[in-house]
């Protein structure tokens, strides 16, 4: 077995939260039947939405690519079961305002019929790494932390930048969720395989896979199978249990200390951050042949009657999984999409589990802090602001929007954990201010964006405008030239040419 080793750095701020992990990791991951019905957004992914490949009352079979993005930045959705399509139209998404998205939807037919490789998988060390991320990117991987980047253009834009570290993500430090922890635990080997594919991919030597110091049994689990496997390049690395540690830039900041820079990204300090679950479905695609359509998600909350973590296929609706794994309970009331601290509250379990969904929380009451009262300059949430900046600071100036005073101390580096919700005496929603405040920001900057396209093109429109009126007067002073230096006669002829023309136009 090979042992953890601990982080060397040390994170700023943070809080120990209650795990409430408990309930839900008693038991094996569930694996979910086929549903009658799957409803598959088009937009699982950060980028332009997939385009449809099919159409309405086509028969699909399990894998099949089913949309396919226009544009670079982007992922395939591909059929998490075989069946016909019976729908393409909006349907309710699990977004922070509860619009709809639209949804290719299928009926299911049970037989799971699996679509024909066109080849068969080849040895990923024999491929070259270009190569391998484009094999990556067929298979619709993206960031399963809930960041949902695609993971191919991710790895792509990591190999143009000095990067000598591969970090897996099994820091779970947000309470309720445990569905990587359970996926460390029963499918260990499959995240050590991913990390050594994108270790190939990257052309990287060395990894570290880190882990809460509250999951022994997922250190265990990943302890052996490095020991089996006797790579030396992954390193095993056991953090502390601070929320919210499992952030990118404090996760690196922890594990090699190294401090990414304000407005930057991982890369900017060697280091390229994947979620375990991302590297097993890259496994499970590379080495299995089998895209992203399925993910283990948490079913937790006292409003649901068995915890459990389940294996369900993609575009399965919620209500599906709860009642499948137990159903509610009389206490529920909030259904949150995520966990507590970050997650999205939805009015109806219509919503489909997409490749983001890491939770499936299912609370008994709406948690209320109290009424929200003046802010007397405590300080408590900039001790425990995990991005070291002054979030009292920041309320006054996004009360009075300032955008320039806000993008000064450092607005657009609040990674929305909620750290500083929790501490408020005031009780003073500081996060949802902060995030309208960002959103605001973006707003001016795409109308700064767009002022400066149009300056730009009546410039241009003044420029082109000028030139030709220049080249008229150019075009004037050579026929004049011209008809002088031909006589009366001449002149008299480009009047009457003129004078035609002025007819025929009238």
């Amino acid at each position: 077995m090979s042992a953890p080793t601990y982080d060397l750095g040390t994170l700023h701020g943070g809080l120990r939260l209650p795990g409430n992990k408990e309930q839900s990791t008693r038991n094996p991951i569930f694996e979910m039947p086929i549903p009658a019905q799957l409803v598959l957004p088009i937009t699982q992914h950060v980028g332009d939405p997939a385009q449809p490949l099919v159409g309405i009352g086509e028969r699909v079979l399990k894998g099949q690519l089913i949309a396919r993005p226009d544009e670079t930045l982007g992922a395939p959705i591909h059929a998490s079961s075989s069946g016909t399509v019976v729908a393409i139209e909006p349907w309710p998404a699990s977004r922070r305002f509860g619009d709809t998205a639209p949804c290719i939807v299928i009926d299911c037919d049970g037989k799971d019929e699996a679509i024909v490789p066109a080849d068969k998988p080849a040895d990923f060390t024999t491929l070259a790494p270009d190569d391998l991320m484009h094999r990556i990117l067929d298979g619709g991987i993206v960031g399963l932390g809930g960041a949902v980047f695609p993971t191919a253009q991710k790895l792509m834009q990591a190999r143009t930048c000095k990067i000598d570290h591969l970090l897996l993500n099994g820091v779970e430090c947000e309470p309720y969720i445990s569905c990587d922890d359970m996926l460390m635990r029963e499918n260990a080997a499959d995240v050590v395989s991913g990390a050594q594919i994108l270790m190939h991919a990257l052309q990287v030597n060395v990894c570290f896979i880190a882990v809460e110091s509250d999951k022994p049994n997922a250190l265990r689990a990943l302890g052996e199978v490095l020991g089996a496997a006797k790579d030396s390049r992954i390193v095993l690395k056991q953090v502390p249990t601070i929320y919210p540690s499992g952030g990118e830039d404090q996760l690196v900041q922890l594990v090699t200390n190294r401090e990414v820079p304000s407005g930057g990204l991982p890369t900017d300090v060697g280091c390229l951050v994947q979620n375990v679950g991302t590297a097993a479905a890259i496994h499970d695609w590379i080495i299995g042949n089998t895209p992203l359509i399925s993910r283990v998600t948490t079913v937790t909350g006292d409003g649901v009657a068995k915890p459990v973590n389940v294996r369900a296929r993609i575009g399965t609706t919620i209500g599906d999984i709860i009642e499948t794994t137990g159903g509610y309970t009389d206490r529920a009331e909030m259904l949150i999409i995520g966990g507590p601290m970050t997650g999205k509250s939805v009015s109806t379990d219509r919503v489909p589990l997409v490749k983001a969904t890491n939770c499936i929380l299912v609370l008994s009451h709406t948690p209320s802090p109290g009424p929200e009262m003046p802010c007397i300059r405590c300080g408590d949430c900039a001790a425990v602001c995990p991005v070291q900046l002054l979030p009292q600071q920041l309320f006054w100036y996004a009360c009075a929007d300032d955008e320039v005073k806000l993008r000064e101390f450092g607005l657009m580096d609040c990674i929305e954990c909620g750290c500083c919700d929790l501490v408020c005496p005031s009780h003073i929603p500081l996060t949802a201010d902060f995030r309208v405040a960002k959103s605001r920001i973006r707003e001016l900057a795409d109308e700064k964006a767009r002022a400066a396209r149009a300056r730009l093109r009546f410039e241009a429109r003044s420029q082109r405008l000028e030139r030709e009126k220049d080249e008229r007067e150019a075009e004037l002073a050579m026929q004049k030239e011209s008809a002088k230096a031909a006589g009366p006669s001449a002149i008299a002829e480009i009047l009457k040419r003129k004078q035609k023309k002025s007819e025929d136009e009238k």
